[in-house]
């Protein structure tokens, strides 16, 4: 299995005071026992690694990059890919649907990904299956 993670399903699984770590856990270690290919991009791991560092802090954020990122496939976001998340936002007009996640999307779809480990709505709004 191929899964997408984005930056709602990290921070579920690394916070135990989210609401969603139960189930976050459970699904990150099914995806791991399974040998799952774990997908991300870089906007996913800079928005990631702001928001461990200002909730969780350092220590957290070093755990992340030493322990998890390591496990990933990362998808180097480009200028037209920059370009056509900027696009999709615009077009859209919705002030919560955020850059990221419009570049997750095309990033998912030019690679044929439909699993999303994600707790973010947008990602089932744009058709994926949220694992």
């Amino acid at each position: 299995m191929i899964a997408f993670v984005d930056t709602s399903a990290f921070y579920a699984v690394l916070d135990r005071d989210d609401r969603n770590y139960r189930a976050a856990a459970a699904v990150w270690q099914t995806l791991l026992e399974g040998g799952a290919t774990l997908v991300t991009h870089s906007y996913v791991l800079v928005e990631t690694c702001a928001l461990i560092q200002n909730r969780l802090g350092i220590d957290a954020l070093r755990n992340f990059e030493q322990d998890i990122v390591p496990l990933l496939t990362i998808e180097w976001i480009t200028k037209t890919q920059h370009e056509s998340g900027i696009a999709a936002v615009l077009a859209a007009g919705r002030k919560k649907l955020s850059l990221v996640d419009c570049v997750s999307f095309a990033v998912m779809r030019e690679a044929g990904i439909q699993n999303a480990f994600a707790f973010d709505r947008h990602f089932a709004e744009q058709g994926f299956e949220c694992l």
